[in-house]
């Protein structure tokens, strides 16, 4: 690997971001107009099934599921390939451009939420659920909620980008993010030790940090459970399994998913809890 020399000033180059050069750019606000579908539910999701975008429907089953009849949601699919988030309607809805976004317009006036650790929160306290009562076990799931956000991004844009994504494998990225991954797999795994899940009973922050590093060493990430020896954190395999054995986790894994081998786990769009038995995308290419 040639040694690399800053420029003095940095430009940009769009070719050199690799498989998904064309979801960043070093500006923001929106591209293009268009204005976002609204659907017949006060919860309107704007998202991809990504991990990010996977807490979030997951949270929105797990509410239905315990009879939550205000947390019925339409979700509507954002194409991050396709520059979608880009969109004059997603920006106002979330300046960032990034996956997941909601709209709740129940209220007097709708109020915008982004960022997937805010929606959960967001959801969590409107409903009541899913975050303990007891402070201190509510202030155990903040901080894991907290420590999902902060240390995900080196698991994806550092490990999965360099590992997966890049147009070259260069060494030194992969063993540094590869070693950060394994430290963050060790935190979780010692917790799990003890515990059943992160805050005393199922919450927000389990439903968080199982939509990354749950999916990961399931083998549902980057292909890399083999490189990562995953079967070693044997609590963490443990506390995944039985989250993802749970109904509402795999439905909300179906929604605004757009890629992966099984049309039947597809549900591009979600307006209807019948949708999942009638709408994905192997009963829409019989159609």
């Amino acid at each position: 690997m040639a040694e690399y020399t800053p420029p003095k000033v940095w430009t940009w180059d769009a070719e050199s971001g690799g498989k998904f050069a064309s979801i960043n750019r070093p500006i923001a606000g929106p591209t293009h107009d268009k204005e976002l579908s609204v659907g017949k539910h006060p919860l309107q999701l704007y998202s991809l099934a990504t991990p990010n975008g996977v807490k979030v429907t997951i949270l929105l089953e797990e509410l239905l599921a315990l009879g939550h009849e205000g947390a019925e949601y339409d979700a509507w699919l954002i194409n991050i390939g396709e520059g979608e988030q880009f969109g004059s309607g997603f920006v106002a809805v979330n300046p960032n451009s990034k996956i997941p976004a909601l709209m709740d317009h129940s209220g007097d006036e709708p109020q915008r939420v982004f960022e997937s650790g805010s929606i959960m929160l967001y959801l969590a306290e409107k409903f009541g659920a899913f975050l303990p009562a007891d402070p201190g076990q509510r202030a155990e799931a903040m901080s894991w909620l907290f420590w999902q956000m902060g240390s995900a991004p080196y698991l994806g844009g550092g490990f999965g980008h360099f590992y997966a994504y890049a147009p070259e494998k260069f060494e030194y990225p992969i063993n540094r993010f590869a070693m950060e991954t394994k430290r963050q797999l060790d935190v979780l795994d010692r917790h799990l030790a003890e515990n059943d899940y992160f805050a005393g009973e199922y919450s927000i922050a389990d439903m968080a940090i199982w939509a990354w590093y749950g999916q990961l060493v399931l083998g549902r990430l980057y292909s890399a459970a083999e490189f990562l020896d995953v079967a070693s954190y044997k609590n963490v395999l443990r506390w995944a399994e039985a989250i993802d054995a749970r109904p509402a986790v795999s439905r909300g894994r179906m929604v605004n998913k757009a890629f992966g081998d099984d049309p039947s786990k597809q549900l591009l769009e979600r307006h209807d809890a019948s949708d999942f038995e009638t709408r994905t995308q192997d009963k829409i290419a019989k159609d």
